[in-house]
């Protein structure tokens, strides 16, 4: 039993279902799902829905932050994307043609590996501690998004880019699988082969893993151009929601939120020990968490104090030391008092 307490996965688990259940109590429909047209609607959709884009940058930063470093420019990243991908379509005299949504797609996501380069460049070649390096293109990224975009807000009428964010394959949301197929490329890359271990390594101790022959830089570097391919994939979905490129708005803290999706998940923030799986549920938590904050009808000057009292609760309840501490409190007041056998008794 004590061992499948520690297991890291309980509490953010356990998180997740306690926010499920007061929304149920709340909202008894909140589980309810219907199916129109052979697509299925309802809370729980909305979220596996809403959840991708979040979901891919997380599992971008999950990567990094296993490095030991952080990536606060995919907020950017996704600005510039949507920017890109929506110049070529609206440029184009077919907007709706599938080709076309093809090459702007292809055209985002390219632009945001390469991005994704220059981070890593810049954390692994050029050695620049990772939230200076990140946090260059933090605030040029949506200079250049509005440069792309001629400082208006691009809006274009495509319905294969609409699909993107929009449509349903087999009842479900087409952006809730590329958010699996994401998970699942990445879960199968770094737990079915060494790359997790070296990357792992790399985190623990960098020198010490270049020592032994690691190739920390190429860990390193490869990881900084993931979390920018997935925050292209994610500034994609984004764009095509709202069918527009707004560089201000674009993927606006959501490098906030991706980092606590990741430390909610049991990552540790120091590198090293990371798990996907935790990525996934710390997304789920967070967004269910927006969820009950906009039903509850919390004004949104104060969501955001209301939802980091939630999350310092369940941070809380994730850390050993604090559970610990709670742990030896009721032992001791627990421990029935006894009298020293040579305490004299007053009479």
């Amino acid at each position: 039993m004590k061992k499948f307490l520690t297991h890291r996965l309980v509490w953010p688990i356990a998180a997740l279902i306690a926010l499920i259940a007061v929304n149920t109590i709340s909202r008894p429909s909140f589980l309810s799902i219907t199916v129109q047209n052979g697509q299925l609607y309802g809370s729980l959709i909305d979220i596996l829905r809403n959840s991708a884009p979040l979901m891919l940058v997380a599992l971008g930063m999950t990567l990094v932050i296993a490095t030991r470093g952080i990536d606060l420019s995919v907020g950017a990243i996704m600005a510039v994307s949507g920017a890109v991908a929506l110049t070529i379509i609206e440029a184009s005299p077919e907007p709706g043609n599938l080709g076309v949504v093809m090459i702007a797609i292809v055209a985002a996501v390219g632009t945001a590996l390469l991005l994704g380069v220059w981070n890593g460049f810049l954390v692994s070649v050029l050695g620049i501690q990772p939230i200076i390096a990140t946090l260059v293109l933090m605030l040029a990224g949506r200079g250049v998004a509005l440069l792309i975009t001629k400082g208006f807000i691009t809006t274009i009428n495509s319905d294969p880019y609409q699909f993107m964010a929009q449509g349903y394959v087999l009842g479900l949301p087409f952006a809730f699988y590329v958010s699996i197929v994401a998970v699942i490329v990445v879960g199968v890359l770094e737990r079915r082969t060494a790359l997790g271990m070296l990357t792992e390594a790399v985190g623990i101790n960098p020198e010490a893993s270049r020592l032994a022959g690691v190739r920390s830089r190429g860990i390193i570097w490869g990881a900084y151009i993931a979390s920018g391919t997935l925050a292209g994939i994610a500034g994609i979905l984004y764009s095509s929601n709202i069918m527009a490129a707004d560089a201000n708005a674009a993927g606006l803290y959501i490098e906030l939120d991706a980092i606590l999706a990741v430390v909610l998940g049991g990552t540790s923030l120091a590198g090293g020990k990371f798990s996907i799986a935790g990525t996934v549920v710390g997304v789920f938590t967070i967004q269910t968490l927006k969820s009950t904050i906009t039903f509850l009808g919390v004004p949104p000057a104060v969501s955001p104090v209301f939802m980091a009292a939630a999350v310092l609760v369940v941070v809380l309840l994730q850390s050993p030391r604090f559970r610990s501490f709670f742990h030896a409190a009721g032992r001791s007041a627990a421990r029935p008092l006894t009298r020293r056998p040579d305490a004299k008794v007053l009479s």
